[in-house]
């Protein structure tokens, strides 16, 4: 009879233990819910912030893909007034704009009232010529200013008639000055189509011998006003 004593005392004491337990426990419970609670706000949190992100994204894409139309639109504008002015005939630019992958991709086409023209043929490949110039020209407007602005134009007159040249210079004159761009002319027509709209004239003539002489050229003066 004198284990029981012991046997109560060892009871309480394995109930004092479980007791003990049960708090910490509770303890433990009560910090895992606030743990919970908090992570909960934290997946809200997240959760907006991925919903008000997405719209962002979208809106984002959104107004790119309205700003390269707009560009893409000016390019078009502009080089079909390069092309009437310069052939003076109703050619017009047409781009068309695709996007894959948040890419785009935009493919040209020229149209003479409404029916389409092959590009590199056409007018025996004065539109390719006009076209060119014009493209390149945007090209490096749109660059940063870390680039050179500088474009050398290596026989990009080279299938214009003569009496069309000057036209296609008065557009790299005028652009040149907008832009601030320096532009070099390589050219194998008469310099007198340059005379009006270059700042200076270069003719080169091979020697024998391998040898090229360099003659700078007198300019007229000019009779017409280059301002845009």
């Amino acid at each position: 009879m004198s284990e029981t004593p012991r046997s109560l005392q060892e009871l309480g004491a394995l109930l004092d233990d479980v007791s003990s337990g049960c708090s910490q426990i509770k303890g433990q419970q009560s910090l895992l819910e606030k743990s919970l609670v908090a992570d909960r706000a934290r997946l809200k949190e997240t959760e907006r912030y991925l919903d008000v992100s997405g719209r962002v994204t979208t809106a984002l894409e959104k107004l790119n893909e309205e700003i390269f139309r707009k560009e893409i639109q000016l390019v078009e504008d502009s080089l079909t007034r390069a092309l009437q002015d310069v052939l003076d005939q109703p050619i017009s630019l047409k781009a068309e704009v695709s996007w894959k992958n948040n890419a785009a991709s935009v493919s040209f086409e020229v149209e003479r009232d409404g029916n389409p023209e092959n590009i590199m043929r056409g007018q025996g490949g004065s539109v390719a010529n006009i076209l060119s110039v014009g493209l390149r020209i945007f090209a490096l407007r749109n660059l940063g200013d870390d680039h050179r602005r500088l474009l050398v134009l290596d026989e990009q007159d080279c299938w214009l008639r003569p009496d069309r040249v000057p036209e296609l210079m008065s557009l790299v004159r005028q652009a040149a000055e907008k832009l601030g761009i320096q532009m070099i002319v390589i050219s194998h027509h008469d310099e007198q189509l340059f005379e009006i709209h270059a700042d200076r004239i270069f003719e080169f003539t091979p020697q024998r011998g391998g040898c090229v002489q360099v003659e700078k050229r007198e300019l007229v003066a000019a009779d017409e006003d280059h301002e845009l």
